[in-house]
């Protein structure tokens, strides 16, 4: 059986300002990008990164923005621009040779979701809630060590005094 998608022809609601590529711009987003999981897929800095790259992007693409420009422009620190820099190249969309970005292609399928998280180990190392809890009770733990030694260290002085 054969799956179309039917497509809806509707008016639009100002048809004087139905908007278009003209010779100023190129930018675009193909449907896909929200239909097959695209958008759904990426971290709310990698969205922002790759939004401004095809915005800014030409005709095949390439942007010439250096790091300090994308960064000023989102409001972004240069560590979370690496981070979206670098996961956007490993899922495949953009392209990266140290002073031009490429917009690629959108792969067959978008990047996959997050794997579920099986071991205690996988949870102790990936899982937020898991990392907070266990340095929040590292630090307890360090802070009634902290406490024992202290009472200790007073208890020998007083033993000293006493003597």
């Amino acid at each position: 059986m054969s799956t179309t998608r039917r497509r809806i022809h509707r008016r639009p609601l100002v048809a004087d300002r139905v908007r278009g590529i003209g010779a100023g711009g190129f930018a675009f987003v193909p449907n896909r990008f929200l239909l097959d999981g695209f958008f759904a897929a990426l971290e709310p800095d990698e969205l922002l990164l790759y939004w401004l790259l095809v915005l800014a992007a030409d005709r095949q693409g390439m942007s010439f923005y250096r790091y300090e420009t994308l960064c000023a422009l989102l409001q972004m620190p240069p560590e979370r621009y690496l981070l979206a820099r670098n996961s956007l190249v490993s899922k495949d969309l953009i392209a990266f040779d140290g002073r031009r970005f490429q917009v690629l292609e959108l792969p067959a399928q978008a990047p996959g979701m997050p794997r579920p998280l099986r071991s205690q180990q996988e949870l102790e190392l990936e899982d937020p809630a898991t990392v907070r809890c266990l340095a929040e009770q590292s630090l307890r733990d360090a802070d009634r060590g902290h406490h024992h030694r202290s009472a200790r260290t007073q208890a020998r002085r007083r033993d000293a005094d006493e003597e």
